[in-house]
């Protein structure tokens, strides 16, 4: 009895200092409503909807245009009656008259998307989708009953733009297809309606949906694609069918067809036309890739419970991507077993030489960097973790970036650690990351991270993204040990992979999956416009003691090393934590044994850059 009630008194605690966060009134109205729960958890109430995607789409090589037609079957989870029905199509934004948070050229640019028939429940609409930009509101007639399925029915054609940027023409006959279909846009237990449009900044929040595919493609066309490949032997000739089918067993990269393999019309049955057939569930997102001319490369890799294949097509003698099989296999089992320590969750990762450096499920877009293979890999690490934060933790990318970037990047420096060693990934994080932002003063670097990412551009919003919350996280994880900020984090992942967590959700769950109450961590580090900026303000040196003051002139509550040289220049090194900074985030006094005459005395933050460095060493 007194194991219980202390067990409650301890969960009681955290609840009540949960509430110290500022939460917004829709957040707060989730929680209320029992969707959300302050233990970190999904609440006894929560839902989110569903769709069953059933899709043909083609592929016309010559004209650029891709045609579909599909069949949703939609379930209504939500406990609200819904009046119509938002209808999202991500490549709209191509459409001259879209707004976008950046100037594009004139190959961007393409008329959009053209439905051809829609309805719902076997009632037809007449849409006029001249008007339409990447998200639109269609009205029913009827309305969608909670707890009920309905049948919407669409069909649909755009072209390819001819620049390739997320997706578009890679070159004259290599096609990326991502966003190539309507979808119903997400409605959830605090915003209602995703209505918010995409401007090619913030990216994406979806529903996770089942996905058939059956994608018509040319003669002499492969197409990779997310999901499970169903029907080798239907669209390959034998010797390839052989060859795809041993790369799935297969530790050791097989080339599965070459260029010219590909050019002489080896590769894919000989028919005018291919249907290839592709299945995914549980996911949130569709999307395929598909070429004439491409090196199609694969392997797999033996994870706790599955083999999970792995492949690559890019331009034959591209440097970078003739490892990238290679590098895969080692992304999928690095990340399974260390960071985060969550088995690769899915069946296949296929990489795609573009111009991306894009992330969806099951796939990468990569610009190729053949001359420099460290830049290269480390492209690939970001883009395949992003397989854990958004697509199997469900993220709201749009509105909170930093749920998904951050830890895409805290990853892609954890695993560089193990591919290059710790001082050139610490020096890579440092130049490609940390600097821009700590050497910038200017008022929008300032931002405090939970601020909504539509709200914030530019360098704002990319150091928000990326940079601050990738160091809230490596601070975090300092700040608890390896152990305890692997269970923690374990805590918020088990909760919530497969659903839709908000910055709350994960504030509270590594509240209660640490045991300890980080309200003061998360108000500093999210809630603030602070900064790195620690200054050394006086030091006592007495009776063999040094008594070193530190102001926080910045705010952030970083961990940093005090590094002491003596006069015969033997060096000594102490770790500070943030968990010093808990009670006063202002100024802190430390006492340390001078155990010889002292030289100089420096706080080194490490990856934790200081904005004012000079005043963080002290001489004697």
């Amino acid at each position: 009895m007194k194991l219980i009630t202390a067990v409650l008194l301890v969960i009681t605690s955290l609840h009540i200092a949960a509430q110290e966060l500022y939460m917004p009134r829709n957040i707060k109205k989730a929680y209320d409503n029992g969707t959300r729960n302050i233990s970190g958890a999904p609440g006894k109430n929560y839902w989110q909807n569903k769709g069953i995607y059933n899709i043909h789409i083609k592929v016309n090589a010559e004209t650029k245009t891709v045609s579909g037609e599909e069949t949703i079957t939609y379930t209504n989870n939500s406990p609200d009656d819904l009046s119509g029905l938002a209808i999202r199509f991500v490549n709209n934004l191509h459409k001259p008259q879209s707004p976008r948070s950046g100037f594009v050229d004139k190959d961007f640019l393409s008329s959009g998307l053209r439905i051809l028939s829609f309805s719902v429940n076997g009632e037809q609409y007449k849409i006029d989708s001249e008007n339409w930009g990447t998200v639109e509101w269609v009205k029913l007639n009827n309305v969608l009953r909670s707890q009920s399925k309905s049948e919407i029915k669409i069909q649909w054609e755009y072209p390819l733009s001819v620049q390739s940027g997320r997706e578009g023409q890679i070159d004259p006959e290599t096609f990326y297809v991502a966003y190539s279909y309507p979808r119903i846009s997400v409605y959830d237990d605090y915003n209602g309606w995703d209505l918010l449009p995409h401007s090619d900044r913030q990216e994406f929040y979806n529903d996770f949906n089942d996905y058939s595919f059956e994608i018509t493609a040319p003669k002499n066309y492969v197409v990779w694609a997310t999901g499970t490949f169903l029907n080798p032997d239907e669209v390959l000739q034998p010797e390839y069918v052989k060859r795809f089918k041993n790369s799935l067993k297969s530790d050791q990269v097989i080339h599965i067809a070459n260029e010219a393999e590909m050019k002489l019309g080896k590769v894919t049955l000989q028919k005018d036309w291919n249907i290839w057939k592709f299945k995914a569930d549980h996911i949130t997102d569709f999307c395929f890739a598909l070429s004439n001319h491409y090196v199609w490369d694969g392997a797999s890799v033996q994870l706790k419970t599955k083999r999970a294949g792995v492949q690559a097509g890019y331009k034959a003698d591209a440097n970078d991507f003739e490892h990238y099989v290679e590098w895969m296999r080692y992304n999928l089992d690095w990340f399974s077993k260390k960071w985060p320590g969550v088995e690769y969750p899915y069946s296949t990762m296929t990489a795609i030489q573009g111009y991306a450096d894009m992330e969806y499920p099951m796939m990468i877009n990569d610009t190729s960097i053949p001359d420099d293979l460290q830049d290269a890999r480390l492209t690939a690490d970001h883009e395949i973790a992003h397989t854990y934060f958004p697509f199997y933790m469900g993220i709201n990318e749009t509105r909170y970036a930093f749920m998904d970037e951050g830890w895409a990047t805290t990853l892609e420096y954890l695993i560089g650690i193990d591919e290059n060693g710790e001082d050139a990934a610490k020096k890579f994080y440092q130049n490609f990351r940390v600097k821009r932002w700590i050497n910038d003063p200017s008022a929008e670097q300032d931002q405090p991270i939970i601020t909504m990412s539509t709200q914030v551009s530019g360098a704002g919003y990319g150091n928000n993204s990326y940079v601050k919350s990738s160091l809230s996280y490596l601070a975090l994880k300092d700040y608890l040990g390896d152990e305890l900020f692997k269970k923690a984090l374990h805590h918020y992942m088990d909760h919530w992979n497969g659903k839709h967590p908000i910055p709350w959700d994960y504030f509270y769950s590594m509240n209660t999956g640490s045991g300890k109450n980080l309200n003061w961590f998360f108000n500093n580090w999210f809630y603030t416009n602070y900064y790195i900026d620690l200054k050394i303000k006086d030091i006592v040196n007495k009776n063999s003691n040094l008594t070193v003051t530190i102001d926080n002139i910045g705010g952030f509550a970083i961990p940093f090393d005090v590094v002491i040289t003596y006069d015969d220049d033997s060096v000594e090194k102490k770790h500070y934590t943030p968990a010093l900074w808990e009670k006063n985030q202002k100024q802190i006094v430390i006492s340390l044994p001078a155990k010889k005459k002292v030289k100089s005395v420096l706080l080194d933050g490490g990856l934790f850059m200081d904005y004012t460095p000079e005043d963080n060493l002290k001489s004697f």
